[in-house]
């Protein structure tokens, strides 16, 4: 970088480069899982899967909505078989 890091919390003044490395990359994962995690709730406001998410409920995944609400709608069932 041009100007050097911004360390405002001091993280990196002990001087070991192995953590500063191990930090730097954990941030980059932090931030990837972040953006994919953004992309997961805003999809699902224009696009909808066709079919049915529990055919024995008769439950399209057009009826699910977005967002937190949407677990209250999945079956017993359906949260059995992620766990």
């Amino acid at each position: 970088a041009p100007v050097g890091y911004w360390d405002p919390a001091g993280y990196s003044q002990d001087g070991d480069a192995e953590a500063f490395r191990r930090r730097r990359m954990t941030e980059i994962k932090h931030g990837r899982v972040s953006m994919i995690a953004c992309i997961g709730y805003i999809v699902p406001e224009y696009f909808k899967w066709p079919g049915l998410v529990s055919p024995s409920n008769d439950l399209a995944f057009s009826d699910v909505p977005n967002g937190l609400a949407a677990l209250s709608k999945i079956p017993a069932g359906g949260w059995a078989q992620t766990f």
